[in-house]
């Protein structure tokens, strides 16, 4: 399928009421999935049992904690006798520290984590009291809840549904005299061209953040990859980054050097997001999940997302990246599970997983839910675009996965694609010795 023309698509959300999801076939979770948590696979929750006490809510999200404060306490007014305090932690932090702060209940009754690696662990140390045969299950879309299943038993909800492709800024698009989405390489470095000629930055990119410089390799990659999982192939030996296909991306960023800002390989998220927030960035190379932080940095333009499209007209098999993520569970160790997964089923209920959505400009996971957000009407297509489940976080050892990114950023710096794909391999080798 095509990209539509962005105007065309939003005159025809404009003519419709119907709910805007993503169970339509063509888009996330529309291809084969994982099978479906085994009911009585594994014993659930503690769900009966007085629902009161206070859970802790651990996540990392610190710019939805007005939206979750204003949820949680609508729960307990519900729910006379319990409170919610809501435990954050940065996103990197909470990569390397979840597990020691979550095990035996420290903080966490109910608890986060992001898909790949940090989900792998959170099972493997036992601390998810598993959802196999709840009712919770039956509000998510069953093709999404693939992300927090394992061995056939479901022990978390993806709750977030993003786009890991860039954001773009349509009024600088427009000015560059782009009104579609290129459909080949050729015709994206021609947007950056054109956007560099008009005066923007044409891609802002944080490639001293490790936590969002990979987020543009998963559309850099996504038409490039010799089969949907080659990046779980790089960890277990089945493919090389001096493969062919990885060194053509590789070079790839080569070609991208002179449209990022200055000192790119350096910048954090927060500086690029100003960038593109400001109005001097076309498109910004992370995703639809920084929406909402840019309309807070005063963005007033109208948004979509532009992949870059790696392969030549009429061979790229994907448009973009999502990734069902911030995956919920109930901690098995909590002195608090009724009220935990009394809050799991209360933030899963469609009117509330709306009205996380709309204050926090987030697609959901949630069956039935409909949106008012502008935002997230605006990027509504991409629900039913051919898009491909996140490649980056199909490793499980983050050693490897810095490796791979690690040598994207290099190129930036002037590396040669061949020395940096070499010297990761390196690393790769060594780590699986």
């Amino acid at each position: 399928m095509n990209a539509l023309d962005r105007r065309s698509a939003l005159r025809l959300l404009a003519g419709t009421g119907l709910a805007l999801t993503a169970a339509a076939c063509a888009g996330p979770g529309g291809g084969p999935g994982a099978p479906r948590a085994t009911a009585g696979a594994a014993s659930g929750p503690a769900t009966a049992g007085p629902v009161k006490g206070t859970v802790s809510f651990a996540h990392w999200r610190a710019e939805d904690k007005a939206v979750l404060a204003r949820l949680t306490a609508a729960f307990s007014r519900l729910h006379p006798g319990t409170d919610v305090r809501q435990d954050v932690t940065p996103s990197a932090d909470y990569q390397s520290t979840a597990l020691r702060r979550i095990r035996g209940a420290r903080s966490g009754d109910l608890f986060t984590a992001f898909r790949g690696a940090q989900f792998q662990q959170l099972v493997k140390a036992g601390v998810y009291a598993p959802l196999t045969g709840t009712p919770v299950l039956r509000r998510y879309q069953d093709a999404l809840t693939a992300p927090g299943a394992q061995g056939g038993v479901q022990y978390g909800l993806p709750y977030q549904l993003v786009f890991n492709t860039p954001l773009a800024n349509t009024d600088a698009l427009d000015r560059a005299g782009h009104t579609a989405a290129p459909r080949d390489w050729d015709g994206f470095l021609q947007l950056l061209d054109d956007l560099k000629a008009k005066g923007y930055t044409p891609l802002a990119w944080p490639g001293g953040d490790a936590a969002n410089a990979g987020q543009l390799l998963n559309t850099m990659v996504m038409n490039n990859l010799p089969e949907p999982d080659a990046f779980a192939g790089i960890e277990t030996g089945r493919h090389r980054v001096t493969d062919d296909w990885f060194l053509t991306t590789l070079r790839q960023y080569a070609q991208l050097r002179p449209y990022l800002q200055p000192r790119a390989a350096a910048s954090d998220a927060d500086a690029t997001l100003r960038l593109f927030a400001q109005g001097r960035a076309g498109l910004l190379a992370t995703g639809s999940f920084q929406t909402a932080a840019a309309r807070a940095l005063g963005a007033r333009f109208p948004v979509d997302l532009v992949a870059p499209i790696t392969t030549a007209a009429g061979r790229a098999r994907y448009e973009g990246v999502f990734n069902a993520t911030f995956i919920l569970g109930v901690n098995s160790a909590s002195s608090v599970q009724p009220a935990a997964y009394a809050l799991l089923e209360f933030l899963s209920e469609p009117r509330n997983a709306a009205a996380y959505a709309d204050g926090t400009g987030q697609h959901v996971t949630v069956a039935g839910v409909e949106y008012t957000n502008p935002d997230l009407k605006a990027l509504a297509p991409w629900l039913t675009r051919r898009t491909l489940l996140a490649p980056r976080f199909q490793f499980l050892d983050l050693d490897i996965r810095s490796a791979v990114e690690n040598a994207t950023v290099a190129v930036v710096r002037g590396t040669d694609p061949h020395q940096a794909a070499e010297e990761a391999q390196r690393v790769i080798d060594q780590k699986r010795a």
